[in-house]
């Protein structure tokens, strides 16, 4: 398309506004390269000037990017708008929209939407929309809604897709969910070590929690605040080993500690959790070497956040992540706790 003197965009490139950066870009048909509005090269004539709405548009037509303003590379502002507004689209659709769908609205490719999104949120679309919808269901059934008018409110096309997707979604079914954990047998144990009280609690499925501090009785209220109705079983001479075991690894790291793990987050916490357990005892990494690790530099402090929100001490190492300076930072059993545990993995 040729550009005429009377052109608003033509006003924009003459202007060099920055302002109309993203909205859309022009090439230059006697160089053969594609800019912003706002780009500082040598202005054409407008003769010679082609206009885009995206960026693909232009590559396609057999433009190359500007190497002055980069026009082939969305700005780090540019990009944080299009994602968030991509997040307000999930959040307040019925059914997940597709990828073509949100990266057309971006004005990007979807290979390009999906490798920013990722970037920035440190999860995909398609995961993203689905720790919306878990939280959403959780959010329906807390409310004491019809596990049925939950399923479809929260975005599920049916049933049978949800219930495929249950266990790992609540941990339960969503009846019991519904019920406040109603009719769930939680084994468990609180014991002492050297760095004060200490429970263990288990699902069927595996530990779901570990929990520090300085009172036993606090401890298992936290447990029961998560699932008030759940029935808590106090553990037999075999779970009282299993506590033993855990002690056992806090005294002495380089024991080692291989347990079942009931793991209850979102994808973004439990990619982050993974990356925990993989950092050998005696070691520590950065919370942006964790957000590196994951695939999503940008998320440090979505990584700091996903480690706040472990319930499994010692099994998930959270405490071996520290700022890049060194400095410890926070710890959800503590700083002292944290300290401890440290030093006495770098004696073994």
């Amino acid at each position: 398309m040729t550009t005429t003197l009377n052109d608003s965009r033509w006003a924009a490139i003459v202007a060099r506004d920055p302002q109309a950066d993203g909205r859309f870009f022009y090439g230059v048909r006697t160089t053969g390269v594609f800019c912003r509005p706002s780009c500082p090269s040598r202005r054409a004539r407008p003769e010679n000037v082609e206009l885009f709405a995206t960026r693909e548009d232009a590559e396609r037509s057999g433009y190359r990017a500007c190497r002055r303003c980069k026009p082939g590379e969305a700005r780090a502002g540019e990009q944080a708008a299009w994602v968030a507004a991509a997040c307000r689209q999930i959040d307040a659709a019925d059914e997940i929209p597709s990828l073509a769908t949100l990266a057309a609205h971006a004005k990007v490719s979807p290979f390009h939407f999906h490798r920013t999104f990722k970037a920035i949120t440190g999860v995909t679309p398609k995961q993203y929309a689905a720790a919306r919808r878990s939280e959403r269901l959780r959010r329906e059934l807390a409310r004491g809604n019809s596990v049925t008018g939950a399923i479809y409110d929260a975005g599920y096309n049916s049933n049978g897709r949800f219930y495929e997707e249950a266990d790992d979604v609540l941990g339960m079914t969503a009846s019991n969910y519904r019920a406040g954990g109603a009719h769930t047998a939680m084994r468990f144990a609180v014991g002492e070590c050297s760095l004060g009280s200490i429970l263990v609690a288990a699902s069927t499925r595996g530990i779901c929690a570990i929990l520090l501090g300085d009172d036993p009785d606090a401890l298992t209220r936290s447990l029961q605040d998560q699932f008030p109705k759940a029935e808590l079983v106090g553990g037999d001479a075999a779970f009282e080993q299993l506590v033993a075991k855990v002690v056992g690894f806090v005294e002495a790291p380089a024991l080692g500690l291989d347990l079942p793990l009931d793991l209850r987050g979102t994808a973004f916490q439990q990619r982050v959790w993974r990356a925990l357990r993989e950092i050998p005892a005696g070691s520590t990494a950065s919370y942006s070497e964790i957000a590196h690790r994951i695939g999503a530099p940008k998320s440090v402090r979505a990584v700091g956040q996903a480690c706040g929100a472990n319930r499994i001490a010692i099994a998930i190492p959270c405490h071996r992540v520290v700022r890049t300076d060194g400095d410890l930072s926070g710890y959800r059993w503590g700083i002292d706790r944290k300290r401890a545990l440290l030093a006495r993995e770098a004696q073994d």
